[in-house]
């Protein structure tokens, strides 16, 4: 079973991927000149999210998107397990969004252009200053477009299942920007593909959204708190336990995805 699970991912499913990524890209590239709202390429990269999850067989159950408005801006704080969790969100969250992204990402052809202009951040990694620079620009870019933020807290995708911790620049932009922090519980995408591997399996999927966590009212000095309320608000979404932290959260500047 595993054997075939393997050839359908090699055969099928990853040929897919590949044309669905340049085809969209291209795409987004294109449209990328002629909208300056950046909404066409937002729906692009849905579309994109959509056909990966539909070609991997991926099935996604929803909920809680009763507590966001599709208009509003806030900053998405989700667990990270998989590659897989990028397209789950794109998908499944309407919302008008932007990502944090490590800076090499932006060099892959393609996926890299379709980052560049669409909007999405580059994080530099080794560099708090610069870091701290790119986390106030985020905050600038929410408060001034209204748009929203995800970000994956652990600064990369859990090898074993366990949450990380979180870093405080999700908590760091929010309260800058004054938006409302988001827990965004996934479960199912580290099975549907794994840390290390290769091999994109069918499954179950689901994405919880929590209630909103006001920032008007907390100043940078709150970061930490909030922090560690979107870890345990996180892990009661994700509905597994999970160990308590032991390592020292980073500059508010260091969370960000390598999706």
């Amino acid at each position: 079973m595993k054997r075939v699970s393997f050839l359908r991912s090699l055969l099928i499913t990853e040929p897919l991927i590949i044309i669905a990524t340049l085809v969209f890209g291209s795409m987004s590239l294109i449209v990328s000149f002629f909208d300056p709202t950046r909404h066409k390429q937002n729906a692009m990269a849905r579309g994109w999210a959509r056909v990966l999850l539909a070609v991997s067989g991926v099935k996604v159950k929803v909920e809680g998107l009763e507590k966001i408005k599709e208009d509003g801006s806030y900053v998405f704080v989700s667990n990270h397990l998989s590659y897989m969790d990028t397209p789950v969100a794109l998908a499944n969250i309407p919302v008008q969004f932007r990502f944090l992204a490590k800076r090499g990402l932006f060099q892959i052809p393609f996926m890299g252009w379709h980052l560049a202009r669409a909007g999405h951040i580059p994080v530099p990694r080794g560099d708090a200053r610069a870091a701290v620079k790119t986390m106030t620009l985020a905050a600038q870019i929410v408060r001034d477009q209204g748009i929203s933020l995800l970000i994956f807290p652990e600064g990369g995708r859990s090898r074993n299942g366990e949450m990380r911790p979180f870093m405080e620049g999700a908590a760091y932009i929010a309260i800058r920007a004054g938006v409302p922090l988001v827990p965004v519980g996934l479960k199912g995408t580290r099975e549907v593909l794994a840390y290390g591997s290769g091999n994109i399996r069918g499954g179950p999927v689901t994405l919880r959204i929590g209630d909103p966590i006001p920032t008007g009212q907390a100043t940078i000095r709150d970061r930490l708190h909030l922090t560690e309320l979107l870890r345990h608000r996180i892990i009661e979404l994700v509905g597994e336990p999970q160990s308590e932290p032991n390592a020292e959260q980073n500059l508010p500047a260091q969370g960000l995805s390598d999706h």
